[in-house]
């Protein structure tokens, strides 16, 4: 149903590692395969999912702050459409390729689903935005990712001391 090219990725992945491009179903089986033993080794887990390859795509993410209270906020956008080999090479705030509109939908997006499975820590939400300004869901890191300092130098907000007030169970 997703067709190709499409994407193999570690569930458990991160930095590139388990990932696979195919660029045609015959390939799939192999790709796979590679996919699931890279990641078992990286990550001590095989398991590995399916993604269609948005073509042209923007890489646009939110930081997210969410307390045990239920409060979750976000902090604003960072793009990351340059990458090499998946590493993401580098990474700026606001986003140039958001209008206010779509700033403040892909915005309300990252907390109703952080809000969904009732998140409490820091942690990032991640779109794809196409060239005709459609966008779909990527995926959600719970964690602090090492680019949280671009957030910090553009808001004023410690993500890190965020993060250990929010584990002290402070809203």
């Amino acid at each position: 149903e997703i067709g190709s090219p499409l994407r193999v990725k570690a569930t458990a992945g991160g930095g590139g590692k388990g990932m696979r491009l195919v660029r045609s179903t015959v390939e799939l089986p192999a790709a796979i395969a590679a996919a699931r033993y890279e990641a078992e080794a990286a990550f001590g887990d095989g398991s590995v999912y399916l993604e269609g390859i948005v073509r042209g795509a923007r890489h646009i993410e939110f930081q997210i702050l969410g307390d045990r209270q239920g409060n979750i906020i976000h902090l604003g956008d960072r793009e990351c459409s340059i990458q090499r080999r998946y590493q993401k090479l580098v990474e700026e705030a606001p986003s140039i390729a958001l209008d206010d509109a779509q700033r403040e939908t892909l915005g309300r997006l990252a907390v109703q689903i952080s809000t969904k499975v009732n998140y409490s820590s820091a942690g990032t939400v991640e779109f794809l935005l196409d060239a005709q300004g459609n966008y779909c869901f990527l995926e959600m890191n719970t964690r602090l990712q090492v680019e949280h300092c671009v957030t910090e130098v553009v808001t004023g907000v410690d993500t890190v001391k965020e993060q250990l007030r929010i584990a002290a169970g402070q809203p």
